[in-house]
């Protein structure tokens, strides 16, 4: 899909070069994008069976050992599961399934990883305070730090 999308992309410039209307070639490019979207998803396919699974993913990655690995991630974390790839300082291939949550977002101090080395932080049957107003001084939860101390359980703010 990239590589069509940047053939399009360089005709449609010299189409401009040799005199087209930049509006014109635009919706043009667009129109030619949802056939082509269309057309393709008319041509997938439901890849359920986990040797399905392992053949899309050994000839995504080029390795018969990763598609491997690829296809028994996926059955343990399930189709709505995270998978996440990443680069080995040694040399073996690993699975490494990890139960929890994950949150594309830091801590608000290093000091709350309970693991300086990897800089984690592991709570056990924490209690959870979701909000999406932002929390500027310890007075405004003030209240429910002392229902959380009392109940000596652990914190986690989203």
């Amino acid at each position: 899909a990239t590589v069509l999308a940047q053939s399009m992309i360089h005709r449609g410039f010299k189409a401009i070069d040799r005199g087209a209307n930049p509006i014109f070639v635009k919706e043009g490019i667009e129109l030619a994008s949802q056939v082509v979207s269309q057309k393709l998803l008319a041509k997938t396919k439901k890849v359920a069976a986990q040797e399905d699974i392992q053949n899309v993913a050994a000839i995504s990655s080029g390795s018969q050992e990763i598609g491997k690995i690829i296809a028994q991630a996926m059955k343990k974390v399930g189709k709505n599961g995270v998978i996440n790839v990443d680069e080995s300082k040694g040399f073996e291939t690993e699975l490494e399934v990890v139960q929890g949550l994950q949150y594309d977002k830091g801590y608000a101090s290093p000091y709350f990883a309970s693991d300086r080395e990897s800089m984690a932080v592991e709570l056990n049957q924490p209690l959870v305070l979701v909000t999406d107003h932002k929390i500027s001084t310890i007075q405004e939860i003030l209240p429910i730090l002392e229902g959380v101390v009392k109940e000596s359980k652990s914190l986690l703010i989203v």
